[in-house]
Formats: C-alpha cells, structure tokens, sequence
C-alpha cells in the first residue's frame, strides 16, 4: 500500500470544513487520493476553501505547489486529472435532514459511491449554565448532535446497500472530557457523541462500519488566531508546550478513516499533547 494514496478511490463526506480542522482534513485525504464533498454552511468560505486545494494539487499535478488553474474545469471541483484526488464544495446546512440527503446523493452520483463520511460540523456557543438561554442550548444540539447523528443514519445506510463496509468519524472534543468554563452544553454534546459512536457499533459492525471519534485539543485555527493570548496560554498548560496545529488533529482522522484502522471501531482518540491527563485551567 502506498501512503501517499491510501486513499485512492475512496470517496468522502467532510462537513464544516471551509476552514480549521475540516478544511486541513479534507486537504490531506485529497492529497492522498480521495475524492470529497467540501461542506461548510458559507458559502464563500466553502468555495474558497475548494479553490485552495484545486491550486495546490494542480500545482503538484504540474510539478509545483503554486500551478494555475486548468481552463475549462468546474470551479469547484480540485484536479480530476491531478496526482491527487477531487474535491466539490457543496454548502449548507449540515444540520438539516434535507440536506444531508442532498450531501449523500451527490457523493453517490459523483463518485459512484461513500466510503467515508466525517461529521466535522459544529457550534460552540459559550455561556454560564445560569443563564444559558433555550434557544443557544437547542442550537448547539441541533448541530451538534442532530446533525452528525442524521448524516451518520443516511451514510450508513448508503453504505449498508452498496455492500463494500465504510468508515464513520465524529469531531468531539476534549470539554466531553473535562469540564470547561462556560461550556456546559457544548461538553455536554461532545461526549454524546463519543457515546453514539460506541452505542453504533452494535448496529453497523454486520455491515463492516466503523464508527469512532476524535477528541481535539486546543488547536491553532482562523478562530482562534482572534484571541491574542491563545498560543501563549496553551502553550503554558500543555505537556507537549504547545497547542494542537490542525495538520496534528487530520493526521489522526485519516488514520482513524483509514485501512490502518479496519478492527477499530467505537473508540475516541484525543488529540491534546497530554492536556487531559493534567488538565490545568486556562483561566
């Protein structure tokens, strides 16, 4: 098996990934071969996002990583012709059951196939538990839980009909691990849905599914590149003395999504350079 195009011929699923941790997961499984449905609620952002990674692999397709653009190609579609994979941006509503079903069929139509679906979407809507309102507690659920929970149903069952077994991802976090200030709801779903990648295993292991989780640290992204004090106190907590780069976190998604990774299912990999095992505030 070659590495670098493990994923070859695989085809995949990755929501909220216009930026962040999504968008670094799909750049690497494209750059490994895989062909992607990009997904982010902006739409902007998710054709921005699909543009950077057509340039880089059809930069790598012509012997460097700032190659041009080939006319006549789908602006949203990365280098089918390339060393590497294919990636469409479709955005929307990942948290909503009809467009989950549109993500589906188009992967299917596309690709001809689903092999890999990861729920990467999400909300973080800080608060105090005392005052924490209805509407920001239903929201975080809706996206959070409802909408990875509904895409792992209608994914399942796509690949249960196609007969060829698939992989299942959820992005958790460490705050379903430890308590976190002002994250009540959000810890609260995070931990949920390490439990529903447990509880699935009993369902989709007779259709060769494997369903895990990643639980990311803090990590360096365009979010929280807006807090100036991020990196410094991070860095000061964590064993490894620094946060977690998003490469870090895709590296163990691939692995998880990967043929390494074939008798593991129902478990969650943090990714944290030893925060939980300390767990100092940042506050």
């Amino acid at each position: 098996m070659n590495p670098e195009k493990m994923f070859a011929g695989k085809s995949a699923i990755v929501t909220g990934a216009g930026q962040g941790i999504g968008f670094e997961i799909v750049r690497q499984l494209v750059l490994q071969g895989a062909r992607v449905i990009l997904n982010d609620q902006d739409t902007a952002l998710a054709d921005s996002a699909a543009g950077k990674i057509r340039q880089e692999v059809e930069g790598l397709s012509n012997g460097a990583i700032a190659g041009g653009v080939g006319s006549g190609m789908d602006r949203n579609v990365v280098g089918d012709r390339s060393p590497g994979g294919t990636c469409v941006a479709l955005p929307g509503d990942a948290s909503d059951i009809g467009f989950i079903g549109q993500m589906i069929d188009t992967a299917v139509s596309r690709f001809g196939q689903l092999d890999i679906v990861i729920a990467n979407a999400g909300i973080t809507l800080f608060g105090d538990f005392l005052s924490y309102t209805p509407e920001s507690f239903f929201k975080v659920l809706q996206v959070n839980l409802g909408g990875s929970f509904f895409l792992a149903q209608q994914a399942a069952l796509q690949m249960k009909q196609q007969g060829n077994g698939g992989s299942i991802l959820f992005t958790s976090s460490v705050t379903g691990h430890q308590a976190h200030k002002n994250l009540a709801a959000y810890g609260m779903s995070k931990a949920a849905l390490e439990m529903l990648a447990r509880n699935l295993v009993i369902e989709l292991s007779p259709y060769r599914i494997t369903v895990n989780a990643v639980a990311p640290g803090a990590t360096l992204t365009e979010r929280t590149a807006d807090d100036a004090g991020y990196e410094k106190t991070w860095s000061a907590i964590t064993p490894l003395g620094r946060p977690a780069s998003t490469l870090d976190i895709a590296n163990a998604a691939l692995f998880l999504v990967s043929p390494l990774a074939r008798h593991i299912t129902g478990q969650t990999l943090v990714i944290d350079g030893g925060w939980t095992a300390t767990s100092p505030s940042p506050y």
